[in-house]
């Protein structure tokens, strides 16, 4: 009798047949607001609106029947048509059925407010992790920002200073050979000049009788003349066997202008490329002596 008043009670409250008797049946006959309860907690299911199935055995209604011994602890709470006094019991006058209905439908109410509260509550604390969860991946991406530029940074240095000590060696070989030239030449100086190579010997009348040309002499040496851009000169003597690039570091250390530069012979006219840079001054056709322009790149 009380799961069926309950049932009733529902469906004068405008719940769903189904939803109702979903309801009564899960909640146990355990009284209107665990009926209520379970509803607002279902509400959103897929199949709260499919026709409730009871399992064998188990007919609304029929509680009472099979389980006569379990008292109806929330019978207070149904609406019926009767109403306890003692032992006896009376219909409800229409006033009471309604006041009855008032206070369930407040009780449901207070039941959705509390609801709605607790989404909220659930709705911030999800707001306050995702921007934790925000908070800690921006810092992420921070640190992995940092340690990239760190990471540039420590290379630009060591490119940096790579670049300085392959300077300074190219800078001990010249010296080195600057001091093995003075040596040979009896102390005579290889540095920079701004006149024209002279000749080391005097015109001699050729003789009456010449015998067959010389047999070419291999040289060990070249005297290189470079003009800058300014239109000064640079004189020097290298070994044969040194890269062109040797004369390229020369002329960057005893030029006043800083800007990259591409050496050239104007006769006949060649470009020396990088690939150049690194072939001998004897494989280049320098030996014994040549004169190079310097131009801008």
């Amino acid at each position: 009798m009380a799961e069926c008043t309950t049932l009733e009670s529902l469906l004068e409250m405008g719940f769903d047949r189904n939803r109702a008797e979903k309801a009564v049946a899960h909640t146990g006959n355990q009284g209107i607001e665990r009926a209520m309860d379970w509803l607002m907690e279902h509400e959103n299911d897929p199949d709260i609106d499919e026709p409730y199935v009871p399992p064998a055995g188990n007919v609304l209604g029929a509680s009472e029947q099979q389980s006569p011994s379990q008292p109806d602890t929330d019978l207070t709470e149904f609406v019926g048509d009767e109403i306890e006094e003692g032992d006896s019991k009376r219909p409800m006058t229409e006033e009471e059925r309604k006041e009855q209905i008032k206070r369930l439908e407040e009780l449901m109410r207070v039941k959705q407010e509390e609801r709605r509260e607790r989404e909220r509550q659930e709705e911030v604390d999800r707001e306050k992790q995702r921007r934790k969860q925000g908070q800690e991946l921006q810092k992420v991406r921070q640190k992995l920002q940092d340690d990239e530029m760190k990471k540039l940074a420590d290379d630009r240095r060591r490119e940096k200073m790579e670049d300085r000590m392959a300077k300074q060696r190219v800078k001990e070989k010249i010296a080195r050979d600057r001091e093995e030239r003075a040596r040979k030449f009896g102390g005579g100086s290889s540095g920079s000049s701004l006149s024209s190579p002279t000749s080391d010997t005097t015109p001699q009348s050729p003789p009456e009788n010449q015998g067959p040309p010389p047999a070419k002499k291999d040289y060990d040496e070249c005297r290189i003349q470079v003009r800058l851009l300014d239109g000064s000169a640079l004189t020097a003597v290298f070994k044969a066997q040194e890269p062109l690039a040797a004369v390229r570091v020369y002329v960057q250390m005893n030029s006043a202008d800083s800007q990259d530069f591409t050496l050239l012979s104007p006769y006949p006219r060649r470009v020396y490329t990088d690939l150049d840079m690194e072939k001998p001054l004897s494989e280049l056709g320098l030996v014994p002596s040549a004169v190079l322009v310097v131009t801008k790149k």
